[in-house]
């Protein structure tokens, strides 16, 4: 029998910093959120991967709001390390901060949290190391993706509770107040 392998949160912290050029830019001159995105998922790609040792797949993301507008110039950092392991999937929290490299001010631009899953060569998903937890901040970040594990649990169960008994002639006096019309 093997004896169980743990790393460290600092084993796979992984920051990604990239400046933003003009052809990452929207209409409105902000960088795309979809750009934003795909740097989310590389940094949580790379450091999901260093802590598995293996291939991993993102299953999930939450929690991807902008907060303030990213623009062109700016130098954007993406912050990732493991915030919680489970069998074969992993959590990974990202903070993604824009300097503004003439004025050296830094902003927070999101918070994001990926959920990925290792896979082994076969492509099957494969167990992850478990984590040491080296600080009061990572024992803090490991509780609350246990929660926030539940909480979504909780809501994919009665959203599909909610949705299987929803009877659309009974809920139409909802639509009063809101922006639409009935065509039918």
């Amino acid at each position: 029998m093997t004896t169980p392998v743990f790393r460290p949160v600092s084993y796979s912290q992984t920051t990604l910093t990239e400046l933003m050029i003009p052809s990452y830019a929207n209409f409105g001159g902000k960088i795309h959120g979809g750009i934003l995105l795909s740097l989310m998922d590389k940094v949580a790609y790379a450091c999901s991967a260093k802590h598995a040792g293996n291939y991993c797949v993102t299953v999930s993301v939450d929690g991807v709001n902008f907060l303030q507008p990213v623009e062109v110039g700016e130098l954007v950092s993406l912050k990732a390390s493991i915030n919680y392991v489970g069998n074969t999937s992993l959590m990974v929290g990202i903070k993604v901060e824009a300097e503004n490299v003439k004025t050296g001010i830094i902003k927070h631009t999101n918070t994001s949290y990926f959920t990925m899953v290792a896979k082994d060569e076969d492509e099957k998903p494969t167990q992850v190391p478990g984590l040491i937890l080296e600080s009061r901040d990572d024992a803090r970040r490991f509780l609350e993706a246990i929660k926030r594990k539940e909480f979504s649990q909780r809501y994919q169960m009665e959203f599909f509770n909610t949705k299987s008994i929803l009877s659309v002639d009974e809920e139409l006096y909802l639509l009063q107040d809101e922006r639409c019309k009935l065509a039918f």
